[in-house]
């Protein structure tokens, strides 16, 4: 599929359950990897960055059953001493991939290996310099190849991290996440300081929350500018339930937004721990209706108008919110969030782009773009081999007649189906 042609849809009314988390999966597939035993996991996302990532760990000796069909994966950890003692490992362009293992690799008791971590031409352009300082300050053997401190990264597993260390919060809560996980592996205390604004904190709530049902104590901040990690805190095998995903299901609930329809995401409600579900929030102050259930979470579009948000506790849906913001009253000022610059792509510069061949006029900022609506029409949408991109833009296409969007399999990076499922919620508009 070359390009996809998005139909024109009457209101939405549709129910769905978005595939699993990609950040809960990733997340906890290194926590069982660094147990001693085997852990269960349900809901697990079949995707690039999930493929990636499963692919690493069977490079590494770690065994790994992944039922495709039922959504689950076994996986027998081996308290992070790898068998096999050197690897190439390809990440493609998953961040998470990328970053997590070489924490996880810098952190590994096996001695005499090295490991190269590489992946496609844009991971080799998306800096993971505080990661590595931060790694080396707590006594690792890791390096970049480039002056750009860019992937390729080469890796010498030195037996344990620990002291203490800072990192910067302002590019990516990946490099904090990444110590974080493989800190209870090790034999010695470590403390973690951030220094500077720490972006999309709810990422990191989340992962001290895959890292408790694993086992792990963790001493912390409530501004989460200091954590403790203390020695001998060990993950311990477990059986763990994976949410579906919040980011995935931004666009079924913009959908309903400007569509005037209405979504119920099942398996999603107010107490998800993934803070992209704080995106209903942002279509009900635009106008729309949010109920949440006991097991679910609905949307319902009413007429939309502008707001100004600063979205950098949920910035992967900066992509969906700039799309819906076409069809508001009035402008939409998106803010905070020039982190996302340095993503699969500029996604600043990115959407800006691609909503003004739209017809919207935008004034483009270091740290968002403010969205003013104007008469709309039809435009071949570039996704930058950029997931999101593709995705958000498909939801202009329910209301603009000709909007396609070129390189659409780019979304197999983290919802492969995400247009089989997009079909199935156009052609089932009756409210369930």
């Amino acid at each position: 599929m070359q390009v996809y042609r998005v139909p024109v849809s009457a209101p939405i009314h549709a129910t769905i359950t978005p595939p699993g988390s990609k950040s809960i999966t990733n997340r906890a597939l290194i926590c069982a990897a660094l147990t001693q035993g085997k852990s269960f996991l349900t809901g697990v996302l079949d995707s690039e960055d999930t493929q990636v990532m499963i692919t690493a760990l069977k490079q590494l000796g770690v065994p790994v059953d992944h039922d495709l069909e039922n959504n689950t994966i076994e996986i027998e950890g081996n308290g992070g001493k790898f068998p096999v003692k050197n690897a190439e490992i390809y990440v493609a362009n998953s961040g998470t991939t990328a970053r997590f293992l070489t924490a996880m690799l810098a952190a590994s008791p096996t001695r005499g290996g090295v490991y190269r971590i590489h992946g496609k031409e844009r991971m080799h352009e998306r800096p993971i310099g505080d990661l590595l300082l931060a790694l080396q300050n707590l006594g690792a053997d890791v390096r970049s190849e480039r002056e750009n401190d860019c992937p390729p990264l080469v890796i010498g597993p030195n037996g344990s991290l620990a002291g203490e260390t800072s990192i910067p919060g302002t590019i990516s809560s990946q490099f904090l996440s990444a110590i974080l996980m493989v800190a209870p592996a090790g034999k010695h205390d470590i403390t973690l300081r951030v220094s500077g604004e720490l972006v999309s904190k709810p990422y990191i709530a989340m992962t001290l929350e895959v890292m408790k049902s694993f086992g792990a104590t963790i001493d912390f901040r409530e501004d989460f500018s200091e954590f403790c990690l203390p020695a001998g805190s060990r993950y311990e095998p477990t059986h763990y339930s994976i949410e579906p995903d919040a980011s995935a299901a931004s666009y079924f609930f913009a959908a309903a937004a400007i569509t005037g329809g209405t979504v119920r995401v099942e398996g999603l409600t107010e107490k998800s721990f993934q803070g992209d579900i704080d995106f209903c929030r942002c279509l009900e102050r635009m106008g729309c209706t949010l109920k949440f259930g006991e097991t679910s979470a609905t949307i319902t579009g009413l007429p939309l108008h502008g707001i100004d948000v600063d979205m950098n506790a949920i910035s992967d849906t900066v992509m969906t919110l700039g799309v819906v913001a076409l069809f508001a009253e009035g402008p939409t000022r998106i803010r905070n969030v020039a982190h996302i610059r340095h993503k699969e792509t500029d996604r600043i510069a990115a959407l800006a782009c691609e909503l003004r061949k739209l017809g919207a006029a935008i004034e483009e900022k270091e740290d968002g773009l403010i969205i003013t609506p104007q008469t709309l029409h039809g435009a071949e949408i570039d996704t930058y081999d950029d997931h999101r991109m593709a995705m958000s833009f498909a939801i202009a296409g329910l209301k603009i007649p000709g909007v396609v969007i070129r390189d659409p399999l780019c979304v197999a990076k983290t919802y492969p189906r995400f247009f089989e499922d997009l079909n199935f919620v156009i052609n089932d508009n009756t409210d369930q």
